[in-house]
């Protein structure tokens, strides 16, 4: 336990072998649970996760299993139809996914394991070490004091830290950074891709898990579904470790995927937020706002289109007008939208 509250970790596993069995075995001895789940490896990713299990209950004089049985399942509950739950080893869950659902996939398989221990906190680490475990009571801090429902790393609050990030990194980063503000409402939250995270048993319990997107994009959706249950949000300034493993993001994959999911959440959070559970006019700024630029960008491509094709149409003037106050709408919009939120946000130096 840390501070009298039971702490769960969630391990997504594929192909890390030679890592994850590291991370196990240098897991606090403050963590209750550790849900490893192996993602269908190629590699020999699953004995490394058993072998290391066991190695670290022996040195916590815990009694062990085989960890080759499954856990009764008690019915189909959803984590039971995606996933082989052995009996734990020690303090380790082994748990095997029946088919490869990526990293997302493997966060909400830990998410739905941790929801049902009833976990008062659970934080997510990478199997490939690069992620401080010394930090891990910073962002257990503010969830265990009652201050925050979820806590994230953020390498970008320190100029020290964001250093240390290879300058491809610190561009991408920046980039999903501003697009996630504008998709979930936290406009002070930065680094939305850092998946050092902690969140409260409360929070995940109020979000609808079974729907959390399930691709490298899961820590954004996420963030879109915390703001709309009123979910408040550390940023913990966090620094990074970079090792010798390789990214295996897809990046022709990965860009169109996430743009096109941070704007569904957007167009989902509006209408959820403002015009379902409650109401508030920025829905209607963003919508009208958005809806007038376009107008007015378009009118301007029309008058450009026409004067190549000396067709003699004009609608300059009306396009610009547009334009401007379409811009002029979508600022309100923000303006509002950063303060409906700024009490659910903070930030930890």
């Amino acid at each position: 336990m840390y501070r009298g509250a039971t702490v769960g970790v969630v391990i997504p596993a594929y192909n890390e072998e030679g890592f994850v069995g590291d991370v196990i075995r240098e897991m606090p001895a403050s963590v209750d649970r550790l849900y490893v789940i192996d993602d269908q490896s190629t590699d020999d990713t699953w004995n490394e996760i058993l072998e290391a299990a066991r190695a670290d209950a022996k040195t916590r004089s815990v009694p062990t299993t085989t960890g080759d049985t499954l856990v009764a399942d008690g019915g189909a509950s959803a984590l039971a139809t995606r996933a082989a739950v052995h009996d734990p080893i020690g303090r380790v869950v082994p748990i095997q996914h029946r088919e490869n659902r990526g990293a997302g996939g493997a966060i909400k398989t830990g998410y739905l394991a941790a929801l049902e221990d009833g976990v008062d906190a659970t934080v997510t680490v990478d199997a490939d070490g690069q992620m401080d475990l010394s930090q891990m009571p910073r962002l257990l801090d503010p969830i265990v004091e009652g201050e925050a429902d979820y806590a994230k790393g953020n390498r970008l609050l320190s100029t020290e830290y964001r250093a240390a990030m290879p300058r491809f990194r610190f561009v991408g980063n920046s980039i999903l950074t501003f697009l996630t503000k504008i998709a979930s409402g936290y406009w002070k939250t930065m680094d939305p891709q850092n998946g050092y995270t902690a969140i409260s048993h409360d929070a995940l319990a109020a979000i609808d898990l079974e729907e959390l997107y399930e691709y490298y994009g899961y820590c954004n959706d996420l963030l879109v579904k915390l703001n709309v249950q009123g979910m408040r949000v550390a940023d913990v300034a966090m620094p990074a470790v970079y090792g010798d493993e390789e990214s295996s993001i897809i990046y022709s994959d990965y860009i169109p995927k996430v743009s096109s999911m941070l704007l569904r959440n957007f167009l989902w959070r509006l209408k959820t937020k403002y015009l379902v559970l409650d109401f508030h006019p920025l829905a209607l700024f963003y919508f009208i706002g958005a809806g007038t630029a376009a107008a007015g960008v378009a009118g301007a491509g029309l008058t450009l289109l026409s004067t190549l094709l000396g067709a003699g149409v004009s609608v300059g003037q009306t396009s610009v007008l547009a334009t401007l106050a379409g811009i002029t709408l979508l600022l309100f919009a923000m303006v509002f939208d950063m303060a409906e939120s700024e009490h659910l946000e903070r930030q930890i130096q």
